[in-house]
């Protein structure tokens, strides 16, 4: 190995890289305040960072000389290292919505710093003027950003949602890559220096924070997932951070993204920096019951339901308008002089305010783009009394605090993120007045209030979490780097039974120790490369980079498997290969990556020989709700999509034995013929075994069969007939027809005639059912028991040892021991580690239990 391996464990700690320059407080302008020059050197010297700051606290400021003074570094470094002045110049960008240039611009001015509102690359002067642009100009393709060297988002919550939204598809493809501007100049690395800036990342939404990660190039999404999270098998973008990964995640979000909520946070006076005042007035308006519905059956409702979906919430919203219209003007009698936003979600209730308030200027999405600025700047001025317009056009960025503290909201939504930035429009740092804000809503919007105020309190605690890892750690990379050491390796724990050893180790280290030729079998399922995380520790071999990053670390333990395995046998490893997102494989669709050939070159490589595989179908139609890939709606738009369902893989190696004229292991898997017959060979070298007769069922029995019914008669006909593929899609569409096909999993599954395809795995015959009974965490993905026995009977004797290097849940050493073997298992989670021993020590107490042959024996 070209490092040792405890070195190789240390260099896995991941922190974002510092690609920028030094400076001091001295080369920012002595105008800025003291934490905001702090946020300046932390930025400039990350290269690439996110500022996540309080509303109020000048983020403005901070990134004009943040993209001024790196856009100055760069430019200096590039002259240094070209020999063309053309090739040097660098430029900087701030992207920033609607309505809010003409912040930039005020604070430019008292920084002395030139601007330029541009559309076009064409517009682009000098390198010494800081160019503004908004989202929809870079979007919509109307100016490549890439031709800039330095780029800021302002309010980046452009990237939220990114999953499948233009808007991120289009910033992740225009920031990166290969790019050739008008001159032919080449950027290999897309824009190099990268920040991003907004007051509210959601952290109720993990996915958000991921998207910033990606797009500042510190770790993309699909392998963050894997780091920090558990995986949703009925939503791919579902996240639920480990327990036990919550901290490690905010510290290397910190690493990155600096959350800062008030000056002390850095250590500096909040002296100017007192929020004010602010009541909040929440006004439910009765609900009128006389067109309740009906339920399901017919039954006619006597109140309406609780407006808990989308649909429900856009009809209440439509049957609700007046009395809400009605008592909003009754709130502006409150104070008809006063400066005020009325915020709103749909173009009708943008229409009802104008009709019942003339005066009120209205900014809507379809309005013309120079109009729409000139409104918002106009109101931001105090030229306007009031504005009524909805939070995605002018809820983020915009400052309206220097003549406006009131807002109504005509009603409410589960988009948190909107709200709580409109409610910063004016409450924020450096409002003067005390801010009022009247919430509207219906009687039936009760459960949409609650979602809203349960985000609320969880972002406040996330944010009040993150400001304490600022102030414990400050802005020092080495302080958080010492914590996360800590993580590398666990303390050896062994535990002896007749049958079984269990270890809670690393099992690369553990096996290091462990005698040559010494085992019978290996048996294992191997992290799935980055697929998934098992334990909190750097030593696990899921906790990796990339692929390649997985095999360096795997090359740590394979040659000790080959070691400990004797001459002649096997080991089976279990593997499944692995989907490559589109943003990732630069190609703009999912592709697959094929693990279990890697895995097979990663064992040849290391000196096992290669014998075969066996293939396990898995079912597609869960794995589409896991990965959005094979969609019906996608393969309907257009075919050239599809691929295939993912099935799993049983690599089979052997080590080589001593004696090689013959080939057979040095101490041979032997069967006797008297107790293995011909008969029973034969089947099992087919693979499977032929069912008992039935009649082919008709379209009205099946309509009225429960799905497990149908799932066991579609196996067993097929088993017996023909394949008819035709007649297979018929079966399925007749169903379809009668409502019958689920969506969350396949029913008609095609069932294998061949011995090298395994489609008869009971996937859910696991140890997680005694987890799952038990109330305890289940395994990421135990390996079936039909696999283990299976592996356990055709390549050992009785009595002879089965190792697994990854025990999990202990299944194979589990198995091992109710087929009259002995099992080790190594386990590096203390959790699974102390369940599979339960397993194991019920194991043995089962087969110590005689049966009553056994006791007749004895007696006799």
């Amino acid at each position: 190995m070209s490092i040792n391996y405890s070195d190789f464990l240390k260099s896995k700690i991941v922190f974002a890289n510092e690609s920028g320059f030094e400076i001091t407080k001295n080369d920012i302008n002595p105008i800025l305040k003291p934490h905001q020059k702090d946020v300046v050197i932390w930025n400039v010297r990350g290269g690439r960072r996110g500022d996540f700051m309080s509303f109020g606290l000048g983020k403005t400021m901070i990134q004009l000389e943040t993209v001024r003074i790196t856009r100055e570094e760069a430019s200096v470094k590039s002259k240094k290292e070209s020999h063309s002045r053309e090739w040097s110049d660098c430029y900087g960008l701030i992207v920033c919505p609607l309505g809010v240039r003409q912040e930039f611009k005020r604070d430019a001015e008292k920084l002395g710093i030139k601007t330029k509102f541009i559309r076009r690359i064409e517009e682009v002067e000098s390198p010494d003027i800081i160019y503004l642009t908004n989202y929809e100009t870079i979007r919509d393709g109307k100016m490549d950003p890439r031709f800039f060297t330095v780029v800021s988002l302002d309010e980046a919550s452009c990237l939220r949602g990114f999953g499948g939204t233009k808007t991120f598809r289009e910033f992740m493809g225009l920031f990166a890559g290969d790019y050739k501007t008008i001159n032919e100049r080449i950027r290999s690395d897309g824009v190099k220096y990268r920040f991003v800036a907004t007051a509210t990342p959601s952290p109720n939404e993990y996915i958000e924070l991921l998207a910033y990660s990606a797009f500042l190039g510190v770790m993309d999404v699909s392998q963050a997932k894997t780091r920090f999270f558990k995986r949703d098998s009925t939503k791919a973008d579902k996240l639920t951070i480990h327990p036990h990964k919550e901290e490690e995640f905010w510290l290397w979000v910190s690493s990155w993204g600096l959350f800062v909520q008030k000056p002390s946070d850095l250590g500096h006076s909040d002296e100017g920096y007192d929020l004010p005042e602010m009541d909040i007035y929440w006004h439910e308006i009765a609900d009128s019951h006389d067109n309740a519905g009906e339920e399901y059956n017919g039954q006619l409702k006597l109140l309406k339901s609780q407006a808990v979906g989308l649909s429900e919430a856009s009809r209440e919203k439509r049957e609700s308008l007046p009395a809400r219209i009605e008592k909003m003007l009754e709130l502006r009698q409150i104070d008809p002089a006063a400066h005020r936003l009325l915020w709103h979600d749909q173009e009708a209730e943008r229409l009802a305010i104008k009709k019942a308030v003339p005066s009120c200027v209205t900014v809507y999405g379809s309005q013309d783009m120079e109009e729409r600025e000139e409104a918002i700047i106009n109101f931001s001025d105090g030229k306007i009394q009031e504005l009524a317009t909805k939070p995605v056009i002018a809820g983020s960025g915009c400052n309206f605090q220097r003549f406006c503290a009131w807002a109504i909201f005509l009603g409410i939504g589960y988009k948190f993120n909107d709200f709580i930035q409109a409610i910063h429009r004016v409450y924020r740092f450096l409002q003067q007045k005390k801010v009022r804000i009247d919430i509207i809503h219906t009687e039936n919007e009760r459960a949409i209030k609650e979602v809203l105020m349960r985000k609320w309190e969880q972002h406040k605690h996330t944010v009040a979490q993150m400001s304490e890892i600022i102030k414990k750690y400050g802005l020092s990379r080495n302080a958080m780097q010492d914590v996360m050491k800590r993580r590398i390796g666990v303390e050896r724990i062994e535990s002896n039974g007749k049958k079984y050893k269990a270890i809670l180790n690393d099992c690369i280290l553990e096996t290091q120790n462990m005698a040559d030729n010494s085992v019978d079998l290996i048996l294992t399922s191997i992290p799935f490369s980055t697929q998934y995380e098992y334990s909190p520790n750097y030593a696990d071999l899921g906790h990796t980079d990339n692929n390649e990053h997985f095999f360096k670390h795997f090359e740590y333990l394979t040659p000790n498997l080959l070691r400990i395995l004797k001459p002649g046998r096997i080991a089976a490893i279990h593997v499944k290969d692995r989907i490559v997102p589109g943003g990732l494989t630069g190609l703009g669709y999912q592709t697959v990556y094929p693990f279990h050939c890697k895995t097979i070159d990663h064992f040849v490589k290391h000196g096992f020989g290669y014998m075969g595989m066996k293939t396990i179908v898995t079912d597609v139609v869960r794995e589409n709700n896991q990965t959005y890939r094979l969609g019906w709606t996608e393969q309907c738009k257009d075919g050239s999509k599809m691929g295939v369902g993912m099935p799993e893989y049983l690599l089979l190696f052997r080590k080589t034995p001593t004696d090689t004229t013959n080939s057979y292991a040095d101490e041979p898997v032997v069967k006797s013929k008297s107790k293995y017959s011909k008969a029973r060979w034969q089947i099992d070298a087919h693979g499977f075994t032929r069912s008992g007769g039935c009649r082919l069922l008709t379209p009205e029995e099946l309509e009225v069969l429960p799905h497990e019914t149908i799932f066991k008669w579609f196996k067993v006909f097929n088993m017996e007939n023909v394949y008819d593929f035709e007649y297979h899609v018929k079966v399925g569409e007749q169903l379809e027809e009668y409502k019958r096909l689920p969506s969350s999993f396949m029913l008609l599954q095609p069932p294998s005639w061949s011995d090298e395809v395994w489609s008869d795995i009971a996937r859910m015959r696991t140890l997680n059912m005694l987890q799952s009974q038990k109330g305890k965490e289940q395994h990421l993905c135990p390996l079936q028991f039909d696999i283990c026995d299976r592996v356990i009977e055709q390549f050992t004797n009785k009595d002879e040892t089965v190792l697994d290097p990854f025990g999990g849940i202990m299944s194979v050493p589990y198995r091992a021991i109710l087929k009259g073997r002995r099992g080790i298992g190594i386990e590096l989670s203390d959790k699974y580690f102390y369940d599979g021993l339960y397993y194991l020590k019920s194991a043995e107490e089962e087969i110590d239990v005689p049966n009553l042959f056994e006791l007749e024996e004895t007696a006799v």
